[in-house]
């Protein structure tokens, strides 16, 4: 059983082991791989309208975040990462996390969600926003320096949320 819930700020003691060796991989996330603790909590938790966690009897195993994705005139849509502990992955984790985080936007006022920088290797996240009614809009060619497998494009994804 999962339940989500808003983070509060100690579940970052158990949220930064999550996000720190996903940005330490550098391998999905555009995001300097030797970020601080301090830095990775701020954009995380700092930078954001909120940040939930999944959390099951092990504990927390999974973290996203909603923020604004451009201000003004674009601020009715949203922007959001997700995180899900190596070992709960294949659970349905990131599943719920992204329905639960359509309905915690939508709460929040927000009309859409856009993922600006999903990258094309990462088949996984793919296939699951597609699954979930994202489309994808754009490809920035090019666009990451994977550790492993050299240079690959990244889409931009978008869901309407409310009609």
């Amino acid at each position: 059983m999962i339940t989500i819930r808003e983070a509060l700020e100690p579940d970052y003691e158990a949220i930064w082991p999550m996000i720190r060796d996903v940005f330490r991989a550098g391998e999905t996330y555009a995001v300097d791989p030797r970020i601080s603790k301090e830095a990775a909590r701020s954009y995380w938790m700092g930078q954001a309208a909120k940040t939930f966690v999944a959390v099951t009897d092990a504990g927390i195993v999974g973290t996203y975040y909603i923020k604004t994705n451009q201000p003004g005139g674009g601020a009715h849509i949203c922007n959001c990462g997700y995180v899900v502990d190596p070992r709960a992955q294949g659970q349905g984790v990131a599943r719920q996390m992204c329905e639960h985080s359509q309905d915690a936007a939508r709460a929040l006022g927000y009309r859409a969600m856009q993922f600006n920088f999903v990258l094309a290797s990462n088949a996984g996240a793919v296939g699951l926003w597609h699954r979930l009614g994202f489309e994808t809009i754009g490809t920035i060619p090019d666009a990451f320096d994977h550790p492993r497998l050299g240079v690959v494009d990244a889409f931009v994804m978008h869901k309407r949320l409310v009609p």
